[in-house]
Formats: C-alpha cells, sequence, structure tokens
C-alpha cells in the first residue's frame, strides 16, 4: 500500500483511511473528520456529501466562491473514484480552472507542492477504495 509523508506538511502523512493534517488526525475510526476530507487553503473540514464511487455533481461542495485556482480530488487509495465528464464540467463551469484526479496519496503529494508554491488549491479526498 502506498503511504505518504511529509513533516513539513500541511498534509504530514496518509495512509488508508488516516490523513493528518496540521498535526490533527482525521480517520475511518471517527478521529477528527473521518476518511473523506476537504482541505481548503489551511481549513480541514468533512467531506460528507461524497457517496458511492462516482463522484456526481452535488458530491462538490465547500470550494466554490474561495477564489480556488486548482482542485486536487483524491480518487482513493486504489483509484476506485470516478468522476464523469460531467462533473468536470461543473467543477470548470464553477470557476475551478484547473482540475486535478490522483490516487489519493499523491493528491496529498501534489496539494503540498502546489500549496507550497503559493497557489490558491483545495483538495477533495476518498481516504479508502
Amino acid at each position: 500500500m502506498e503511504e505518504f509523508r511529509d513533516p513539513d506538511g500541511p498534509i504530514e502523512e496518509f495512509s488508508r483511511g488516516r490523513f493528518v493534517i496540521l498535526n490533527e488526525i482525521h480517520s475511518e475510526l471517527g478521529e477528527g473528520f473521518g476518511k473523506d476530507i476537504r482541505l481548503v487553503g489551511m481549513v480541514v473540514s468533512e467531506w460528507e456529501e461524497r457517496k458511492g464511487h462516482i463522484l456526481e455533481k452535488r458530491m462538490i461542495t465547500g470550494v466554490f466562491d474561495q477564489d480556488i485556482g486548482v482542485l486536487i480530488i483524491g480518487i482513493g487509495v486504489d483509484g476506485m473514484i470516478e468522476v464523469p465528464e460531467e462533473t468536470r464540467q461543473y467543477i470548470h463551469d464553477h470557476g475551478i480552472g484547473r482540475l486535478i484526479l490522483k490516487k489519493t496519496p499523491k493528491a496529498c503529494r501534489k496539494y503540498n507542492e502546489l500549496h507550497r508554491e503559493g497557489l490558491n488549491v483545495a483538495l477533495l479526498a476518498h481516504g479508502t477504495c
């Protein structure tokens, strides 16, 4: 299983079902905001709208009207989340110019990279599957 570690964060660690973000644990065991998280800038929240393995438009929440230039979607450890073209277009139509889809460990790494570059970036990440 691929894991992610970056002690300089803001995402410090990720392993299946468990994130450490800004020194706080979020996991499928009920810690913090759980296994599906939303990270906008330095603000973490639960991504409770994500259900199933097909990402619908109604599940993309908390990132619009935030001046986000890049949205990264962590599609799970095994890449099981599908993002249909209709959902991708919805994201672009709502003002987010760049969409990146990656398995969750790589999505965490990319988030940290872009955050360090000073970009306005958000992450919606599924922590299992």
